[in-house]
């Protein structure tokens, strides 16, 4: 039988493993998607690839999942983190489900000085979105989403190896100017109100920090994201 449902689990995984579901897996395999003992799923942990595995035991509140055979490898994107400065809270969830989705390997949110949702930024909820960005896309790797940071601390123990694309407003209409550096490298998104004076001036001192236009109209924080992890994918990631 064909696979019907993808869910990332944190067990793991191998031919004949078995793996227990809690009350929510649950919940969601039997009272929403209504499988039965002998249905098929499959399941990524982000270590193992994606397994085949079918419904031993299915309960109310718990169940079991027997592994039966790999249908595909571990696929990790680039070495790119996204940090970003978070927004409303549904536009925040779109920005970490489009980075799945893109490819980001790290989520980073970060608190800047224009920042107007950080008391309402909770680190459970954005990892949540990205599992579910990655059960739906057919990734086989869900990105860690850190606790909210200040921008100031962050960018004081950057570590200096890793290259750092800073999409600044202030940079409209100018050429793209994406240095072909390899290595590791991060995105950085301002927020709605963009970064202040202070913060711009602090990132172009910084010597690992490349200020990029993305294009000739200003663009809000979320269409931001989704635009620089494309640009950074079709130059240097793995798009090509």
């Amino acid at each position: 039988m064909a696979s019907k449902v993808r869910l990332y689990v944190d067990h793991p995984l191998g031919v004949g493993q078995s793996v227990p579901l809690n009350r929510d897996q649950a919940h969601y395999l039997f009272g929403v998607m209504r499988l039965a003992v002998g249905d098929v799923i499959s399941l990524i942990n982000s270590r193992d690839g994606e397994w085949d595995a079918m419904v031993e035991k299915a309960g109310n509140k718990n169940g079991v999942l027997l592994c039966q055979t790999r249908t595909g490898e571990l696929q990790l994107p680039p070495d790119l983190w996204l940090v970003f400065a978070p927004i409303r809270r549904e536009r925040t969830a779109f920005i970490v489900e489009k980075a799945v989705e893109l490819g980001a390997a790290r989520i980073i949110p970060v608190q800047s000085e224009f920042t107007q949702t950080a008391n309402r930024v909770r680190q459970d909820k954005l990892q949540a979105h990205c599992v579910e960005a990655a059960e739906q896309c057919g990734g086989t790797f869900v990105p860690p989403v850190d606790d909210l940071i200040k921008l100031d601390g962050l960018l004081a123990h950057w570590p200096t190896d890793r290259q750092l694309m800073f999409c600044d407003e202030a940079e409209i209409g100018a050429p793209v100017g994406l240095p072909e550096l390899p290595g590791p490298w991060a995105i950085l998104i301002g927020p709605e109100g963009g970064f202040s004076p202070n913060e711009r001036a602090k990132l172009h001192a910084l010597p690992f920090a490349h200020a990029v236009s993305l294009g000739p109209r200003i663009l809000r924080a979320d269409t931001a994201a989704v635009a620089a992890l494309t640009l950074w994918q079709h130059h240097l990631g793995d798009w090509g």
